[in-house]
């Protein structure tokens, strides 16, 4: 089962972005949204967002493919704090593809390893990303 995993690379043009999304100073809602090519076999852009809310991130993603999403959000705390969290979402529709769904879950690791990202999140359909359900997320980590 595990020979049929592909892992695909990182593009070294979206690892240079998400370094530097990383490291952005705008607070802001922003997001990058990711796809494998197939061909190349590897994680690509697929389109970058300023000012997005999770509302009109959900309508930016493909309901029956899988996406990968950085997506830096303003969180207010419970104390009154304000952070911005970098949520790794990993898109995977019920009803995509398996052999899609295979190079995305093969690929999600590295990836999020290359994004040095802690806050990772999966969503089954598309409907599940809302302010409420990533509120809901972020709570978990202090």
């Amino acid at each position: 089962q595990s020979d049929s995993l592909v892992v695909c690379e990182v593009d070294p043009e979206l690892k240079e972005k998400l370094r530097k999304f990383r490291f952005r100073k705008e607070t802001d809602n922003a997001a990058i949204i990711m796809k494998v090519d197939k061909d190349r076999q590897m994680v690509v852009l697929e389109e970058e967002f300023q000012n997005i809310s999770p509302e009109e991130l959900k309508m930016e993603l493909p309901e029956r493919q899988p996406r990968f999403v950085v997506y830096s959000y303003k969180y207010t705390h419970a104390d009154g704090r304000v952070s911005y969290p970098l949520c790794f979402i990993f898109s995977s529709p019920v009803g995509c593809k398996p052999e899609q769904q295979m190079m995305y879950a093969g690929s999600k690791n590295r990836l999020v390893q290359t994004a040095e990202l802690t806050k990772v999140f999966e969503i089954r359909t598309t409907d599940d990303l809302t302010e409420a359900w990533l509120q809901e997320k972020l709570s978990f980590f202090r």
